[in-house]
């Protein structure tokens, strides 16, 4: 009896030992699986908490991001370039020093030369236009080699410029000379350079200090950032004038995306691309429109030049700033002259 009882005390404490190795196995995997159950991306951008892009764009594609994700991708947003500065969000992606980042193509200069073709005169008249050229383009190949050390989430357009100044509107070219004017990017540059002023880049981010502390006389900027970045209220002369309109992205640090599973790639291309470059389109034309429509109301003063390329004053130095940057991009031994014929192309398609 001695015997069988050991045997059978023995047996039992196999079993009880398998059951909490089992119960300690099925532990450890719930916890391997809850900590690779959610893979969060840092998103990085340099609009204001406040402004529509954040609120409007990039909060619900968060949201729809998590939500078709089950809970296994979530995009924490860090607005106001608080997690990069504005100037190196695409190389900080690139680097995964952030997971996600958005910037304009201006603030890397030389960086995209091909993609920045699309922001010269007369190619574009509202954001939805350009991003629809840009997406394009990068859709078809024509400049997705600038992209490939990242992966692309989205091109967008800003509106059309216009130049915001402190003191006296800017009528003709000649109203410009001598004046300090933050350019966003270096076809902007090129073109106020022609007119007499002095090209100045800034961030964003320090226009409004700028504006203050007298370092600048007025900024070339599309409406809806002036209105964002509260700058509409140290200008208040505005001439309307399309003479260039911004390219900007949205990109995913490459290695990131590419360790993810299928069926979390295809949420994130679901949301990528045309859909979300339309939507951007939507909501900028809207708020241009709705802080020039402010700044009428408060009585600033406003001159509208709707179509420079055929006006006599100002298509001489609009025309200048155009072949300097694609004199600029053909010394690099790029195609600037064909890419400028397919951007027109493009362009015609997009139209609204």
């Amino acid at each position: 009896m001695k015997i069988k009882d050991n045997v059978k005390m023995k047996s039992m404490s196999v079993l009880i030992a398998l059951a909490l190795g089992m119960v300690g196995c099925s532990s450890q995997s719930n916890e391997q699986s809850s900590e690779t159950e959610t893979t969060v991306l840092r998103f990085s951008h340099f609009w204001p908490a406040t402004s529509a892009m954040h609120v409007e764009v990039f909060e619900p594609w968060a949201k729809k991001i998590e939500t078709e994700s089950n809970g296994q991708l979530k995009v924490e947003i860090y607005p106001s370039a608080t997690l990069s500065k504005p100037d190196v969000m695409y190389d900080s992606a690139a680097k995964g020093v952030i997971d996600i980042g958005s910037q304009a193509h201006g603030y890397s200069a030389g960086r995209f030369p091909l993609t920045q073709i699309a922001e010269l005169p007369g190619l574009s008249n509202s954001a939805t236009q350009m991003g629809c050229i840009l997406q394009t383009l990068y859709d078809d190949g024509t400049i997705a080699n600038e992209y490939e050390d990242t992966h692309l989430l989205l091109l967008m357009g800003a509106g059309p410029a216009a130049i915001h100044t402190v003191g006296e509107p800017i009528r003709v070219p000649s109203d410009m000379k001598g004046l300090r004017i933050r350019r966003p990017s270096a076809i902007a540059g090129d073109i106020i350079e022609a007119t007499g002023g002095t090209p100045v880049g800034l961030p964003a981010n320090d226009i409004y200090t700028s504006l203050q502390r007298g370092v600048i006389d007025g900024l070339s900027f599309p409406w809806q950032p002036t209105g964002d970045f509260r700058l509409v209220e140290l200008t208040k002369a505005h001439t309307n004038i399309p003479f260039y309109n911004s390219a900007l992205l949205v990109t995913m640090n490459k290695n990131k995306y590419e360790n993810l599973p299928d069926d979390l790639k295809k949420v994130l291309d679901d949301n990528s691309g045309r859909v979300m470059s339309d939507l951007v389109g939507e909501v900028t034309d809207r708020e241009d429109a709705k802080y020039m429509a402010e700044a009428r109301a408060a009585g600033h003063i406003m001159v509208d030049i709707p179509d420079p390329l055929n006006n006599p004053d100002w298509k001489g130095p609009l025309l200048q700033g155009t072949q300097k940057y694609l004199s600029d991009v053909k010394a690099l031994g790029l195609d600037a002259d064909g890419i400028y014929e397919k951007v027109q192309t493009v362009s015609a398609g997009c139209k609204a």
